[in-house]
């Protein structure tokens, strides 16, 4: 807990003698908290400021100023708040018709505040080895994102390897703004189906050890912008 983190917000009396403690906490302008814990914590109890809409405070864990609306604590926005990656260097194989994660390629982030935005980035190299479809889907927890509208029976993607020849790979990569409006710890990941025979991730269809056959790495990146 830094020097100036409060854990009350005490309410002053008319002709109350001051200790220099408490101007020095009045100096700071916005109360300062370790942590949205000891700020929940500081207001209404005996002897402090009830919580009221328009109050500010700065949380020293985050970085962040936030204020009251009456209901909820919101982030001050105008920055990134947070980012959290994660780099797959490994191989993955499926044969799944259905979709199955990409292990490796997962991050989870908690965001501040409910209005926060999060934006993801995705790059990764996929291969065929044969003239097959390759898709890829975009997951929030347990929810597709990113996905293209419904459209009878045809499966909706975030994006798609569809092989002229065998042996094709290529790059993918996609950047999606997403509103999760949650404070809770939330797991972003992409996901993968072919239609029939085999696809691959960072690294090619015909992986014979030799110079022409390269390995790759796979990265999601998500960045919390405050609102």
């Amino acid at each position: 807990m830094g020097a100036n983190a409060q854990t009350a917000v005490p309410v002053f009396t008319a002709g109350q003698v001051l200790t220099a403690a408490q101007v020095t906490q009045i100096n700071t302008g916005i109360p300062v908290f370790a942590t949205t814990t000891t700020r929940d914590s500081a207001f209404s109890g005996t002897g402090e400021k009830v919580l009221a809409e328009g109050q500010f405070a700065y949380i020293e864990a985050s970085n962040t100023t936030q204020f009251y609306d009456g209901t909820n604590w919101l982030t001050l926005g105008g920055k990134i708040g947070q980012v959290v990656s994660t780099t797959k260097t490994d191989t993955f194989t499926t044969s799944s018709t259905t979709f199955v994660d990409i292990t490796g390629m997962s991050v989870s982030i908690t965001p501040t505040s409910t209005s926060s935005k999060v934006l993801i980035l995705v790059n990764f190299t996929a291969a065929v080895n044969a003239d097959i479809a390759v898709y890829f889907q975009q997951l929030r927890n347990s929810t597709a994102i990113n996905i293209g509208d419904a459209a009878g029976s045809r499966t909706r993607v975030s994006a798609m390897l569809l092989a002229p020849n065998i042996y094709t790979y290529a790059p993918h990569n996609w950047q999606f703004l997403d509103s999760p409006a949650t404070t809770s710890a939330t797991t972003y990941k992409v996901q993968m189906a072919v239609n029939t025979d085999v696809g691959y991730i960072n690294r090619t269809g015909n992986d014979s050890d030799s110079a022409t056959r390269p390995r790759a790495t796979g990265n999601i990146t998500v960045m919390e912008i405050l609102a």
